[in-house]
C-alpha cells in the first residue's frame, strides 16, 4: 500500500495462518531455544501445560503478514521502533492466526518533507477472536517529489 492511501481509524485485516508444532520448534531451536518452546514432552508437564509459540516467533509472523500485505511496494523504508509490545495470551500449535491493524496516526514529518510517518496497532488474534499479541508500530515512508506538496 503507498502513504497516501492510510487514513486514521482504517481497519485492516491478514491471514489467517497456521502455526504447526513443526515451525514451533524449529523457530524456537533456532531462535529461542527454551524448553517450554522446543521440547513437548516437557512442556506437557510445564506452567504453559503444552508447547508455546516464542513470542519473538509470533512477531515475525505479524510482520511477514505486513510485508506481504501493507508494505511490499509501498514507500516504507524504516522504523524507529516498537512501543508496548504485549504479549497477551501463549499461541499454540494448531492456532490459526490472524492480524488485525488499525491506524491511529497518519501524518507528514514536520522537519523532513519527504517523510511520511504512520503510527499504527497491530495485534495478532488467535482463533475466535482471541487477542494473543499487540504492538504499537510507528513506520517511516520515504516520499517521492510527487508527494512533497503540503498536505
Amino acid at each position: 500500500m503507498r502513504f497516501a492511501e492510510f487514513y486514521e481509524g482504517q481497519q485492516l485485516s491478514f491471514g489467517p495462518v497456521p502455526v504447526t508444532e513443526a515451525e514451533v520448534v524449529a523457530f524456537a531451536g533456532a531462535w529461542d531455544p527454551q524448553w517450554f518452546h522446543t521440547d513437548v514432552e516437557r512442556a506437557d508437564q510445564g506452567p504453559f501445560q503444552g508447547l508455546i509459540a516464542s513470542g519473538w516467533h509470533t512477531c515475525c509472523i505479524a510482520m511477514r503478514l505486513m510485508a506481504d500485505h501493507v508494505l511490499q511496494g509501498s514507500e516504507s523504508f524504516a522504523s524507529p521502533g516498537i512501543d508496548k509490545l504485549q504479549w497477551l495470551e501463549p499461541v499454540r500449535p494448531g492456532d490459526s492466526l490472524m492480524l488485525r491493524v488499525l491506524v491511529n496516526q497518519v501524518r507528514r514529518s514536520q522537519s523532513r518533507p519527504n517523510l511520511g510517518i504512520v503510527e499504527w496497532r497491530w495485534t495478532i488474534e488467535r482463533q475466535h477472536q482471541r487477542p494473543a499479541l499487540h504492538m504499537d508500530v510507528t513506520s517511516m515512508f520515504l516520499l517521492g517529489p510527487a508527494m512533497q506538496a503540503p498536505a
